[in-house]
């Protein structure tokens, strides 16, 4: 965050073990200790006086963690897409919940289907929440970049391919660079297949960089 506030870099990834968006603010859950990503805000905000920072976790998990930390919050906007909490943990992460108080309507819950893929992601993500994403504004973007949510990841359900994490990750790139100055930090999330990793990861890098795809077609 201090190197992306600073200008030093525009984009950061964070490659980090353990993960962190599980965690709430009292309690590790999930192979969570900390949540990286709610301190990472709240740190932006305290530190460079930033009144709007997105969080947009794609993990295939709900963010729970982060939503717990902000769901009251209305200068944080979090958006989690992930396989429906009635089939996967942590359970949580219904459509209904779209924060509290004075913090309604800065939390959206995007709940897929097991099964979903590309198709599916793209059309919930430009139908909801990019519309959503662009009132808001952000000042600074962060990712909880979970790559548990592909095709041949063990854990659950849903079906992205390299593709699908390309487009998403050029997406939100495109939001930061409309509107925060392409302010990015991204966090690595889940993710437990080490071939999905080993070419989803460097690619993820390579389009925050701005650089051509490895991508060999």
């Amino acid at each position: 965050v201090d190197a992306v506030m600073a200008g030093e870099v525009q984009r950061a990834f964070c490659a980090v073990r353990p993960p962190g968006h599980h965690a709430e603010h009292d309690v590790a859950m999930g192979f969570c200790l900390l949540n990286n990503v709610a301190i990472a805000a709240n740190y932006a905000r305290l530190q460079y006086g930033l009144r709007r920072v997105l969080v947009f976790d794609w993990d295939v998990h709900h963010g729970n963690g982060t939503q717990h930390a902000f769901e009251a919050d209305p200068d944080v906007f979090f958006c989690s897409i992930h396989q429906d909490p009635r089939t996967l943990y942590p359970g949580t992460g219904y459509a209904s919940e779209i924060g509290v108080g004075p913090g309604t309507g800065s939390t959206l819950n995007l709940p897929m289907a097991a099964g979903s893929s590309d198709a599916e992601y793209r059309e919930a993500l430009t139908r909801q929440f990019l519309p959503a994403a662009e009132a808001f504004r952000p000042e600074l973007v962060l990712l909880s970049t979970g790559f548990d949510s592909h095709a041949d990841d063990p854990l659950a359900s849903i079906r992205l391919s390299d593709e699908g994490f390309a487009w998403m990750g050029r997406l939100l790139c495109d939001l930061a660079d409309r509107f925060a100055s392409g302010r990015l930090v991204s966090v690595l999330e889940g993710g437990y297949n080490l071939d999905v990793l080993k070419r989803c990861v460097p690619e993820h890098i390579a389009i925050l960089s701005g650089q051509p795809s490895l991508r060999t077609v």
